[in-house]
């Protein structure tokens, strides 16, 4: 015999708290925030000091600036795919 609804419903918020407190208490104050999944801060820092580290290299005639710059931005782009842990598991 099936719990009923109310057990499921309790049990999918705890597992939500555990996985994303953040997210859990934003939802429950009724101002959501984007879950985990989907905040790409860091992704976007990474991506703005690559593209300095290119133009910088360009500008001056820095081939390591350069190089750094395009190994920088093969890092960031990958962090921007908002199921990259699934992957994994």
């Amino acid at each position: 015999m099936g719990r009923p609804d109310d057990e499921h419903l309790v049990d999918l918020a705890a597992r939500l708290e555990r996985d994303d407190p953040r997210f859990a208490r934003a939802l429950g104050s009724g101002r959501p925030a984007r879950p985990r999944e989907y905040r790409r801060t860091g992704a976007w820092g990474t991506l703005a000091v690559a593209v300095l580290l290119l133009i910088s290299g360009m500008a001056l005639p820095e081939g390591i600036l350069v190089a750094a710059g395009l190994v920088l931005a093969g890092i960031a782009v990958p962090l921007f795919d908002p199921h990259r842990d699934e992957r994994h598991r």
